[in-house]
């Protein structure tokens, strides 16, 4: 009972483009954009709006697949660091290695627990108000892969596949999760076959995975030359078609308080090629990576899926393992075949130089990219509920509020809203600055406004958010609409229009603040790189007591730091609460 995707009204998106460009524009800037924006609507705007309504007519949904090929499968930055997520696990400290492999089998039969469940239509359906919420992103994920091409990448979906690849020493091995008759093999049964793959190789191998975080212009060229070779192809073509892969990394030592800086990295990058990051398959949508130092997670290409049912999946292995010791016995014992190992033909001087390559650009993003993981325990969403006040939208305030107090203009922020009410519904972006927000951060920081001003302006700043928020759920964006109307405009060879090289749409889409909530009840958060080159990426698990940031932003940007916006974040929440708690009155409006 999924709705359909709309084309929304013209006046209406341009309406509510217009209150989100007011705080990022001059006066000058934005009475110019109130001409480009008539002239657009009553020339080109109106053509276009024409052929996005038929081409609406004829979709269950317009946008789905335009999204996936236009966000992602052109995009031709690594996926590494700019698009793939490091999902994480909840700490777990391993006593010896035999711990650790077997820890690893209980993940990897629990995912395949998980799987039974798409498969059988078992995930709850959840509801949105009356409206159901679409499920289709759970059976994307298993034995899907990116497939490098020049210009455009593909998609491959193996929804039945049947085993994984096990990564170790940048060794490939195939490792069935069945018996003949279907059943899931013991976390016992698969931890043999874990032990059987580490006994085997004693030295590192050629690190083709490699090639999968280079550009994907450079992975299409090296790529064309790998499959040259039918012994690489058969290789390639079994990774590919894989359920997932699991990586059984190279132990790395703890610093002292950096744990969850280093856990998060070493998922996204996979801490260099001297390091882990030849031992990936970076265009799996699922890659289990496990460390013998207790850092544990997901790696996860982004193009099928948003970050949620990643998340989902790692709380449910996590409360299975925790709720029973004994998890992952009852699977079945029968090996039809032990693990298999994917051998690539001799290295030849082409793929050689492209592994080079990859080396070294993977080790120079790895060294641009600056992270800070935040732990707030002062409080978490139940202190922000008490006080009457939407927890994801105070934490988006907080946001503001610190670039605000670090940069003294206003960010430009981008926070992802599903849009799961609609078949294959993707995500809408909430824009989170506003007059609003922008009029609260100016309060903030002037020692003149009393306290009760600025509560309320706190509070209609975070009313004005979830009112945003709101609409967004429901697809009443502003961005996958213009950019659906651009799109009109390129298919059907039409000049793009002045209005998207206007002031307000550049500055507007120019996101210094990317954001997005994938929520936990564990000690577990998902980390990504900066959506520009002078802006943070802050992904963000609100709990009941705490909140989690991990944060980034890019070395060769003087104006950026990590640890400097940490640290306002925290200065943004605590002077949030002492305003609460200062107040004479909450009163609003």
């Amino acid at each position: 009972n999924l709705l359909k995707y709309p084309v929304l009204p013209l006046n209406e998106t341009l309406d509510r483009f217009m209150l989100t460009v007011e705080p990022l524009l001059t006066p000058k800037e934005f009475a110019k954009q109130k001409e480009i924006n008539q002239n657009f609507k009553e020339k080109e705007g109106e053509l276009l709006q024409v052929l996005l309504e038929d081409v609406g007519k004829c979709e269950k949904n317009w946008m789905a697949q335009r999204w996936l090929t236009n966000a992602y499968l052109k995009y031709r930055d690594p996926v590494t660091v700019y698009v793939s997520p490091g999902m994480t696990f909840p700490y777990h400290k391993f006593n010896d290695l035999k711990e650790f492999v077997k820890y690893t089998a209980k993940v990897i039969y629990g995912l395949g627990k998980f799987k039974a469940f798409v498969d059988t239509g078992e995930i709850p359906v959840v509801k949105m108000g009356k409206n159901e919420l679409d499920n289709s992103q759970f059976g994307k994920v298993f034995g899907t892969c990116r497939i490098p091409a020049r210009g455009t990448d593909r998609i491959v979906y193996n929804p039945c596949s049947d085993y994984i690849v096990v990564i170790y020493k940048n060794h490939f091995y195939k490792m069935g999760l069945y018996d003949s008759d279907g059943n899931l093999l013991s976390s016992a049964t698969l931890a043999k076959q874990l032990e059987e793959i580490r006994d085997a190789e004693s030295s590192v191998g050629i690190p083709y995975g490699i090639l999968t975080t280079d550009t994907r212009d450079n992975w299409a060229e090296a790529y064309g030359q790998l499959m040259k070779n039918p012994e690489n192809a058969k290789t390639v073509e079994t990774i590919q078609a894989a359920m997932f892969t699991v990586s059984m990394d190279q132990c790395i030592d703890l610093q002292p308080g950096q744990q969850m800086k280093q856990l998060i990295l070493g998922l996204i990058h996979g801490d260099g090629s001297k390091v882990n990051s030849g031992n990936r398959w970076m265009d799996k949508t699922i890659q289990l990576v496990v460390n013998p130092n207790g850092n544990v997670g997901f790696t996860y290409e982004h193009s099928p899926a948003e970050g949620q049912p990643i998340a989902m999946m790692m709380d449910y292995v996590v409360k299975k393992m925790e709720a029973d010791e004994d998890f992952g016995s009852c699977g079945s014992t029968k090996v039809e075949c032990g693990p298999q190992k994917l051998n690539f033909a001799p290295l030849n001087d082409c793929v050689g130089q492209w592994i080079f390559y990859a080396n070294r650009n993977i080790d120079k993003l790895i060294n641009d990219l600056q992270c800070n993981v935040l732990k707030f325990t002062c409080f978490g969403k139940n202190y922000i509920k008490e006080q009457k006040l939407g927890p994801d939208s105070f934490v988006q305030m907080a946001l503001q509020l610190a670039f605000y107090k670090l940069h003294q203009v206003p960010a430009a922020q981008y926070e992802s809203a599903h849009l799961r009410i609609f078949e294959n519904g993707r995500t809408e972006t909430i824009r989170s600055c506003s007059n609003e927000s922008l009029a609260f951060c100016k309060a903030m920081t002037d020692p003149k406004t009393s306290n009760e001003e600025k509560v309320y302006l706190m509070r209609e700043a975070v009313g004005g958010h979830q009112k945003y928020a709101r609409n967004a759920l429901m697809g009443k964006g502003v961005d996958r609409h213009l950019l659906g109307l651009k799109l009109m405009a390129l298919e059907n060879n039409l000049p793009v229009p002045e209005f998207f090289s206007s002031p307000g749409y550049v500055k507007s889409m120019h996101f210094r603040v990317s954001t997005s909530q994938v929520a936990s009840v564990n000690e577990a958060f998902m980390g990504y790189g900066p959506a520009t080159d002078d802006g943070y990426a802050s992904c963000y698990n609100p709990r009941d007591d705490d909140i989690i940031v991990a944060i980034t932003c890019w070395r060769y940007n003087h104006d950026t730091d990590p640890d400097k916006f940490a640290k306002a974040l925290e200065g943004a929440f605590l002077e949030m609460q002492k305003v609460l708690e200062g107040a004479k009155s909450p009163k609003s409006k």
